[in-house]
């Protein structure tokens, strides 16, 4: 196997693992909140602590990468992954399960990050999005396998059986990327980055802000749905069993799945700017839909429109690609974790702050009401619409200036 295809494969089979633990709370959700009484605020709160510990480590994961590589950073973190999982296995009270995520978080922060360190080295800058859209596409079959795959193994062997033998396949693929993967063809010596002023060179750059809005409130709201609420969305406003919730949390990530696929290759032929505005807005209007016509979708146009979330909800990987392509090679961890830090604190935020407003309705037989949900989502539509016309503000400015 040629040397760079292995880095890419390693790399995704790491991907398709964070994607994995961090969808699988959407489906084992009711598990959760009845074997320890999670109310939704408890439930939205422990679960997006995974992207709070992931966004935690971004900018000295950064800098990390940036000065040792990503053969050596990416296994390090993944060993706390695994460790992560065996505690989220075992545990029987809230505090357990929010230790679990952290350290989950924490494993999975430099997979998709130190991916795209290494990919700046193994592969030529005018296919970077095209390659990072693939490793997130082929990666993001870890949604795919949170459900239905996952509702059913959670029914056969239960859901902590899952989680301990999962930190075993993490330790795997940590072990894999750091005996199979080199930081850069030539090696392990990277280019000298700069000692100081690195990072500010990055958050100075009006190009990087132009960026953080979208990643917090768009890839933040994607993230949040995707990973959580998607499911009791459609448990409670749709009273759908859990296959068919699967089943449709499925369709949501295949979307995702063929997003990632095609939005790469076409951000490289027309530009990145363009691609992000486009998929930034129709993402919005799928929300919208969700949030304002969710309870009276049939069967048919809910699916359609899960689907279209998960296609348009692909602009993350978009964004990350800009990031690259704006800034040189030697501060490509720093820029790329500095833009990703805005998207995993916003997920953090974003699904957090769902469920404190789908908290204050009450509840009915354990359901919240559809108004709830609608609440929830047409906010984070609003949300999304002003960051969307802040970016293309922002990137209207920016072409004036060039």
């Amino acid at each position: 196997m040629p040397a760079s295809l292995r880095v890419f494969a390693l790399f995704t089979l790491a991907y398709f693992l964070s994607y994995f633990f961090r969808s699988a709370n959407a489906v084992i959700a009711p598990d959760l909140t009845r074997e320890l009484g999670l109310d939704a605020a408890t439930l939205g709160l422990m679960t997006s602590l995974f992207y709070l510990a992931f966004a935690a480590v971004q900018l000295p994961l950064g800098a990390g990468l940036d000065r040792w590589g990503p053969r050596w950073v990416t296994p390090a973190l993944m060993f706390v992954g695994a460790a992560g999982s065996w505690v989220f296995a075992s545990a029987h009270t809230t505090l357990g399960l929010m230790a679990g995520r952290v350290l989950l978080g924490v494993g999975m922060a430099g997979i998709l990050m130190g991916a795209y360190k290494a990919f700046s080295r193994w592969f030529p800058k005018r296919r970077f999005a095209t390659v990072a859209g693939w490793l997130v596409g082929l990666g993001s079959a870890g949604a795919l396998a949170s459900g239905t795959p996952l509702a059913w193994l959670a029914g056969v062997l239960g859901w902590r059986q899952v989680f301990f033998w999962g930190g075993w396949v993490i330790l795997a693929s940590a072990l894999a990327i750091l005996l199979g993967v080199r930081n850069t063809p030539g090696g392990d010596r990277l280019e000298p980055a700069p000692a100081e002023g690195g990072l500010a060179r990055v958050l100075s750059s009006p190009v990087f802000w132009s960026m953080a809005g979208m990643n917090l409130f768009v890839v933040g709201t994607f993230l949040g749905v995707q990973t959580l609420w998607a499911g009791p969305y459609l448990y409670q406003v749709h009273g759908l069993d859990p296959i068919a919730v699967g089943n449709l949390l499925l369709l949501l990530s295949l979307g995702a799945l063929v997003g990632f696929f095609t939005t790469g290759w076409v951000a490289d032929r027309v530009g990145a700017v363009p691609t992000i505005l486009a998929l930034g807005t129709a993402f919005v209007f799928a929300l919208a839909v969700l949030a304002w016509g969710g309870a009276k979708l049939g069967y048919a146009a809910l699916a359609a429109t899960l689907f279209a979330f998960g296609f348009f909800g692909t602009v993350g990987v978009i964004l990350l690609a800009y990031a690259r392509l704006a800034f040189p090679a030697s501060l490509t961890g720093r820029a790329t974790t500095a833009v990703n830090l805005f998207g995993i604190g916003g997920t953090f935020l974003m699904q957090w702050g769902m469920g404190a407003v789908i908290g204050r309705y009450p509840r009915t037989d354990g359901a919240y009401p559809p108004e709830a949900f609608a609440a929830a989502f047409g906010a984070a539509a609003v949300l999304g619409m002003l960051a969307v016309a802040a970016f293309a503000l922002g990137a209207g400015r920016k072409r004036r200036r060039t």
